[in-house]
């Protein structure tokens, strides 16, 4: 085909500004992608096309179904908007976001040595498509959404999420224990590995504070409705978790047989060597036309 696109490789450049204190969600551009496009030639009649930036059908579909999902601060998806999005995403590829699988190959040291990075697709007041890119071992500690609904494809790799909610949402800190630890009910604790299905998570069910660790090169395709906003009480806070009997001083606030399923949450600052650094977002466009 003329001026088909073959290869679209996603670099993350080797000297990339170091992020302040950086926080989940918050992108700065302190770096940015190089995107290589290799072009499969066809003679026409000694004319030679030029290829045209595409945008992946899959990627633009996902941006017109969230700008019609979120309707803003304060509300959570309806379930059949939920599903169809999670209908989209599942069946999303690496390719829909610009990325090159050969670039996350084991061999490739200098992914093996990144930090933990991210890079913004697209964001307004009322979502957010995010992308994290995770080296082996590389960890995003246990973090929260307040008042958000997140939908998390992962794209490549193989990861251990860890996951709670609140045992109590609406209770404030317990005041028997110290005041920095919080009771909360374990969601999800195992691995998974590209491809999968979707996972979502709401405001106060679904494993709204999580963690992700990554076992090979991971890259996670994000979508938060609505985004994090400090100015909006939106802020993203970090935790620590204990074993429940760790901090049960012998109280019986849940079953015996129930301990394994909670853990006691201390909220923390974020750890200095989990900052995350941003990228600029280099891979296939979206079309942004008015409704």
């Amino acid at each position: 085909m003329e001026g088909e696109i073959s290869v679209v490789s996603v670099e993350p450049e080797a000297s990339l500004v170091r992020q302040g204190k950086g926080r989940v969600g918050h992108v700065k551009k302190v770096g940015h992608v190089r995107k290589i496009i290799s072009k499969k030639r066809k003679p026409c009649r000694g004319i030679i096309k030029q290829a045209v930036p595409r945008v992946p059908k899959a990627l633009q579909e996902l941006f017109v179904s969230c700008r019609e999902t979120f309707k803003g601060p304060g509300t959570v998806p309806l379930p059949e908007d939920v599903h169809k999005l999670c209908h989209i995403l599942d069946k999303m590829r690496p390719d829909d976001v610009g990325l090159d699988l050969r670039f996350f190959k084991p061999e490739n040291m200098i992914f093996q040595n990144a930090r933990v990075t991210s890079t913004t697709i697209y964001e307004c007041k009322n979502f957010s498509l995010c992308i994290f890119f995770l080296p082996a071992k590389g960890v995003i500690p246990l973090h929260n959404h307040p008042g958000m609904t997140v939908f998390s494809k992962l794209l490549v790799g193989k990861m251990h999420i860890k996951s709670y909610d609140w045992a109590d949402p609406d209770a404030s800190k317990n005041s028997s224990q110290p005041s920095q630890l919080r009771l909360a009910k374990l969601q999800a604790n195992r691995v998974f590995t590209a491809p999968c299905d979707t996972s979502v998570l709401y405001p106060t069910t679904g494993g709204n504070i999580h963690e992700f660790t990554a076992i090979t090169p991971s890259v996670v395709l994000d979508v938060l409705g609505p985004p994090y906003s400090q100015e909006d009480g939106r802020d993203c806070s970090f935790y620590k978790d204990h074993s429940y009997n760790a901090f049960s001083n012998g109280e019986s606030e849940v079953g015996d047989e129930e301990k394994h399923g909670y853990g006691w949450l201390e909220e923390i600052e974020m750890p200095e060597d989990s900052q995350i650094e941003g990228i600029e977002y280099r891979g296939p466009p979206i079309i942004d036309t008015i409704l």
